[in-house]
């Protein structure tokens, strides 16, 4: 079988939530035999050979950024997603269509008349991801533009409707698209790298929180966790990620008790993941699953969370839920006196196991 799979943007490296998502799912789906024609808009992303590994052809379009596309009705997200020339090679055959989020949907426009079997990857309730975005931001220009954004994917969702099936990454999403008239939903948890828990039984040392340090959500987070857990807690944190700014690694120095790890490698994050006791993850955000949960269910100990982290998701057995500092304060104390036992690993390994329906994926576009 051939599919046409369009990415918002070029899926390798697989370093970060959403591209992640695209280029396992593409790597399950070329193990099944299923033959990938994918096209990908490039934004800050070189073109990468290592797709080509995977596909039969990869091509490639320039998104079109500038002031222009924010003034236009249709959401930035899509209008700087419009390329004639992707059109034109997709009506060159009958092979089914995925698009990956609602950026890439100026193709239903084109081509969603019924004829074509074409299905969507809804990574986020997208009006609603913008709007926490304009919550988090301190920028007054990026407040205004998140917001902007957020009412006009509110009002351009309904193209969806327009769309055979609609993949999204939760129950809670798949209820909202349901709503608004959508024909077939279904839900199909994040692709990720791992085929197997992998985590260590027996004691770490530190308590960690992990994600991109450059985005607003993650330095909410952060600045939560200093705040409450790091600041009235015996324990020893690690924070790690990605491009921490100045201002934020300024602040974090006063705590005697925390290491700010900078642009860990692949290698590094996985090796303070899997040595850590507790992987802390915190968010004011119920939108999608929140793939570095994953990564701290598949290859750390334990996880504890809050309530929104596991929102409208199956993985909220295997994680320790607290919702205010003081419960999470007692259930850090209570996990960092324990050991992860075989026990612990085996509950683990059968909720993963429940939860991860990549099946249901791959038998709707076959």
């Amino acid at each position: 079988m051939h599919l046409h799979v369009v990415s918002f943007n070029v899926p390798w490296p697989a370093d970060y939530g959403g591209v992640i998502d695209v280029y396992y799912r593409i790597k399950k789906l070329a193990d099944q035999g299923v033959k990938i024609h994918l096209h990908c808009y490039t934004y800050g992303r070189e073109e990468a050979k290592e797709l080509e590994e995977l596909c039969e052809e990869v091509c490639y379009y320039r998104r079109e950024i500038g002031m222009r596309h924010q003034w236009e009705r249709r959401p930035y997200i899509v209008a700087s997603r419009n390329s004639m020339q992707l059109i034109e090679r997709l009506k060159q055959d009958e092979y089914p269509i995925l698009l990956e989020g609602l950026h890439n949907c100026y193709v239903l426009e084109q081509l969603g008349d019924g004829k074509r079997k074409i299905a969507v990857r809804a990574h986020n309730v997208e009006h609603d991801y913008y709007q926490s975005l304009a919550q988090a931001e301190k920028s007054l220009w990026k407040k205004f533009f998140f917001w902007l954004e957020s009412r006009k994917l509110k009002r351009y969702e309904s193209i969806l409707t327009q769309a055979t099936t609609v993949l999204t990454i939760s129950e809670k999403d798949a209820q909202h698209f349901r709503a608004i008239g959508c024909k077939q939903v279904v839900v199909v948890p994040p692709s990720h790298s791992h085929s197997q828990v992998s985590s260590q039984t027996g004691r770490g040392a530190y308590v960690l929180y992990q994600g991109n340090l450059s985005v607003a959500e993650n330095v909410s987070a952060v600045e939560y966790i200093a705040k409450n857990l790091i600041a009235n807690s015996k324990h020893s944190f690690v924070i790690a990620g990605r491009n921490p700014s100045l201002e934020l690694q300024k602040r974090l120095k006063q705590y005697q008790n925390l290491t700010l790890q900078a642009n860990p490698t692949d290698e590094e994050m996985h090796a303070l993941v899997a040595n850590a006791h507790v992987n802390v993850l915190v968010t004011d955000q119920a939108t999608g699953v929140k793939l570095k949960l994953m990564n701290a269910l598949y290859e750390g100990r334990f996880c504890l969370v809050n309530s929104t982290m596991v929102q409208g998701t199956e993985l909220g057995e295997a994680c320790v839920i607290a919702d205010n500092p003081a419960a999470m304060l007692n259930a850090l104390d209570r996990l960092m006196d324990v050991e992860f036992t075989e026990k612990e690993l085996a509950r683990r390994k059968e909720i993963l196991a429940k939860a991860d329906t990549f099946d249901n994926f791959k038998n709707i576009l076959l």
